[in-house]
């Protein structure tokens, strides 16, 4: 065989290999468009089930809505039944005022109180000064009170000892001494900062701050505009509902709460 054959040979035996690789790399190519193509039909197979899961569930909620709607009617017309039946209670704004602090669990803002009633804030003012009157002149055991920015229906203080005897504090609502502490720190001091907190009671205290923010007592207010932009904590609406006050100037002050000297 002539070195010019021999050259030819090898450029043959090349080009050969060149077309194999070819030939392997479409192969590979089909198999990734196969494997693509199959990716593409299970993806719309899961699109078509949501589609199937969407319109149940809108189906579900439509019937929950008719059955609603339903139940809403059945209510109207039983309060309407019973509203004939007491026509011989005469209703006023006052005694309508009364009725919705008298039920309400929480305070109530003179705006949705006025909404409530149907009337003004002015003559919300009037109707629950009024009563107030009433309840004095008649000795009653509670007034309408302001707690944390709303109105609320509370009983008197002298009366705490009796009430005690029938009430249990509940036991997601007790605090301890550690809690206690860091809380006054923080109503007193707020916006604060964890670390102030620490430094006044001498200990970590990150683990009852968290506990004082899970009770819906503390909250975080904005951050501290020093290294670390560390969180301020300041009390929330709660605090002011658990502890009887309208607002955060109505705290007690330093020279009230030193013990009276013996």
């Amino acid at each position: 065989m002539t070195e010019e054959q021999m050259t030819e040979d090898k450029g043959q035996k090349s080009e050969d290999r060149r077309q194999k690789t070819e030939v392997g790399s479409q192969k590979t190519e089909n198999r990734r468009q196969k494997t693509e193509d199959r990716r593409q039909r299970s993806e719309v197979r899961r699109q078509k089930a949501e589609d199937r899961g969407q319109k149940a569930e809108d189906g579900r909620q439509n019937s929950e809505y008719r059955i609603s709607n339903v139940e809403c009617r059945a209510l109207e017309e039983e309060q309407t039944d019973l509203l004939g039946q007491g026509q011989d209670i005469e209703t006023t704004v006052e005694t309508v005022t009364e009725a919705v602090l008298f039920a309400s669990d929480e305070p109530l803002s003179e705006s949705r109180l006025s909404n409530i009633v149907e009337t003004t804030v002015k003559q919300v003012r009037e109707c629950i000064k009024n009563l107030n009157d009433k309840y004095q002149a008649n000795n009653n055991a509670f007034r309408i009170e302001q707690i944390a920015g709303g109105y609320q229906m509370l009983t008197l203080g002298p009366y705490n000892y009796w009430l005690k005897k029938l009430l249990r504090a509940r036991s997601d609502s007790k605090l301890s001494p550690a809690a206690l502490e860091s809380l006054a720190i923080i109503a007193y001091k707020q916006p604060v900062m964890r670390a102030d907190i620490e430094a006044i009671r001498g200990v970590a205290s990150g683990e009852v701050i968290r506990t004082l923010c899970y009770k819906g007592l503390v909250k975080i207010i904005g951050r501290a505009e020093v290294l670390g932009r560390p969180m301020l904590y300041g009390t929330t609406k709660k605090f002011l509902e658990v502890f009887g006050l309208n607002a955060l100037k109505d705290l007690p002050t330093i020279e009230e709460l030193k013990k009276p000297a013996s």
